[in-house]
């Protein structure tokens, strides 16, 4: 099997340059034997692709653009089901080969045809089982027991009452010993909440009470600076005070003389 790509060498498009050198260039990564048909130059080519490609996946205008990718006569897609195709890892899907041994295409081909094995598998246990004679008729038993239970049916159905009316006393006795606790829970909830608000009123009087403190020192140091300030202002005046006496006596001497 051939890989086909159909392109136009001399395109005047930058866009479908780009999309033919995407193709070429991972088909050689891979190392898939292809082959470049030029619809360019070869009128042959450009009609024998615009035939093949399906009708459905032509453009509007009906006239497919390069890159178109074959496989021998089997239409694979364009460029953009090639790109969905190498995103997915899919691409020899796409072209139609298997895929290498190791490849993560075959991993994944793997884990799918395990998968669907394992599921048939399952099915096919599911309907043996589901199919398997009980013992009791293998054995001739089964008719044995059905009349072992019709005469049993009455004592069971009266044991079942029982227990249903020993079944709802028990639940009764069961709500009445639930709300005692659900009580015991809403006071103990109450008490609580009281013994929470009694804190958060203690610590905000204590704030309150922390913060006047703080304002007492303040105005204590104020009051103290203020003396200070006020005995050097006396010292400094009494200071000024007996230089001019001072001057006063030395101008009346030298007067005297």
């Amino acid at each position: 099997m051939v890989i086909k790509v159909f392109l136009a060498s001399s395109s005047g498009s930058t866009a479908i340059k780009k999309k033919q050198q995407d193709v070429v260039g991972f088909l050689e990564a891979l190392k898939v034997d292809y082959t470049q048909l030029d619809i360019a130059c070869n009128e042959d080519n450009r009609m024998w692709m615009r035939q093949n490609v399906p009708t459905e996946k032509k453009p509007t205008n009906g006239i497919p653009l390069p890159p178109q990718i074959f496989n021998e006569e089997s239409y694979c897609g364009d460029y953009d089901t090639f790109f969905d195709a190498k995103e997915d890892n899919s691409v020899y899907e796409f072209l139609g080969l298997p895929p290498p041994p190791g490849s993560k295409e075959a991993e994944k081909a793997q884990i799918v045809e395990n998968g669907t094995h394992a599921e048939e598998t399952i099915a096919d246990e599911n309907v043996d089982e589901s199919t398997e004679v009980p013992v009791e008729e293998r054995n001739g038993n089964a008719h044995g027991e059905e009349e072992e239970e019709g005469e049993g049916g009455e004592e069971e159905e009266e044991e079942v009452a029982e227990g249903e009316i020993a079944d709802d006393e028990a639940t009764e006795g069961e709500t009445a010993g639930d709300e005692a606790p659900a009580e015991e829970e809403e006071a103990v909830e109450e008490t609580d909440e009281v013994t929470e608000d009694t804190r958060a009123r203690a610590e905000e009087e204590e704030e309150q009470q922390e913060e006047a403190d703080e304002d007492r020192e303040e105005e204590d140091l104020q009051s103290e600076e203020e003396e200070e300030l006020r005995q050097l202002e006396d010292e400094e005046e009494a200071e000024v005070q007996e230089e001019e006496e001072e001057d006063v006596e030395e101008t009346q001497e030298e007067e005297a003389e």
